[in-house]
């Protein structure tokens, strides 16, 4: 797979840019080019953060839309470019809305706008929650094998938090090899953990389940911590309960206090896109008035240039990046162009004689 992201020249005094068709891809059409392929896209994962820690990618801070009317729902656009043979510019715009839950619908929503390289026009629309949830997904699985390479490999796996990220975690977990003694469930809604449950069973997970009432008792029976919730402060404000020195994937961002990261070991995938908007890792620098804390990214981690120690809780802290989002929407648009299932919409760009 990182062949498919290797930098390529394009070919001198090639055919000059034509304007692209646009293609409207749907939520089902993600999910099958998807399906099965979570080897691959944990290397796809891989080979865009490699490219993102050399340079070959656009990588600019995400705008938050937020409204004085709903204070807790927010839209996001994530502009990328990324480089390589992927050779794709665009755009996520993805909403959080929580009070959707109570209506029984899904808290996020996304769609993904891929832009052609050389003429701009954006060529595809892409439905994205689906592939938001398998980017962070894939991140959470390459961060986990990576930061437990010199470490003693995590048998009990607790998830902190159990919506669709959590459940889409767990695939990528067990599908690219990890086996656990144990599987510990934990969430202020009932309906939620008895969900995940659910899901657990439906997968064909063996482990024994334990769902925790707090999410201390969580924390202290897993050595592997996943946190996958909506919280928008630090719930979790003890040191003394990651003691055991577990691996923690605080992918929700904002559930550790700064004094939790203080007394750990601490990755992010991009320290100037985690310092910001009041994540975990932000607050940490407020109160220190420095970056010392951090030990590295995940790319200085493959590089060889950071390691996580054994004596500690290692945490990563990923703010996900629209680089992640292009690579996995270029990668299903490929899957879906060549079983010749794309729907055009021919007539979508209007009037394209400049003088008319």
């Amino acid at each position: 797979m990182t062949d498919l992201l290797s930098t390529t020249d394009r070919a001198a005094g090639s055919e000059p840019p034509s304007v692209p068709s646009f293609a409207v891809i749907s939520g089902e059409q993600v999910k099958k080019a998807l399906e099965g392929s979570e080897n691959q896209l944990v290397e796809l994962v891989e080979a865009t953060y490699r490219l993102h820690g050399a340079g070959d990618s656009v990588n600019p801070p995400s705008y938050f839309l937020r409204f004085p009317d709903r204070p807790t729902a927010r839209i996001i656009a994530l502009p990328a470019s990324i480089g390589g043979s992927v050779h794709v510019d665009g755009l996520k715009w993805i909403s959080s809305f929580p009070e959707n839950v109570k209506a029984g619908l899904p808290r996020a929503s996304a769609v993904l706008i891929l832009n052609d390289h050389d003429t701009g026009y954006p060529f595809a629309c892409l439905e994205s929650s689906i592939i938001s949830a398998t980017r962070t997904a894939a991140s959470a699985a390459l961060a986990a094998d990576w930061l437990s390479r010199n470490r003693p490999r995590p048998r009990r796996v607790g998830f902190c938090g159990t919506g669709l990220i959590a459940r889409y975690i767990h695939t990528f977990l067990a599908r690219t090899g990890w086996t656990f003694d144990a599987i510990g469930v934990h969430d202020l809604s009932a309906d939620s953990a008895e969900g995940f449950c659910g899901y657990l069973r439906q997968s064909g997970a063996d482990e024994p389940v334990v769902v925790h009432d707090s999410a201390e008792s969580l924390i202290r029976s897993s050595d592997l911590v996943v946190f996958a919730t909506i919280a928008g402060r630090p719930h979790v404000t003890a040191p003394g309960w990651f003691t055991h020195n577990p691996l923690v994937l605080h992918v929700s961002l904002r559930d550790l206090a700064p004094e939790v990261l203080l007394a750990s070991a601490n990755f992010v995938d991009d320290v100037e896109h985690c310092l910001k908007a009041e994540t975990s890792p932000h607050l940490a620098e407020q109160r220190t008035g420095n970056r010392d804390f951090l030990n590295g990214t995940l790319n200085d981690v493959m590089l060889g240039r950071a390691a996580p120690p054994q004596d500690q809780p290692v945490i990563f802290s990923p703010f996900g990046l629209g680089v992640l989002d292009l690579a996995v929407g270029k990668y299903v648009y490929d899957q879906v162009a060549r079983a010749g299932q794309l729907r055009l919409i021919e007539d979508f760009f209007h009037d394209l004689r400049r003088y008319g």
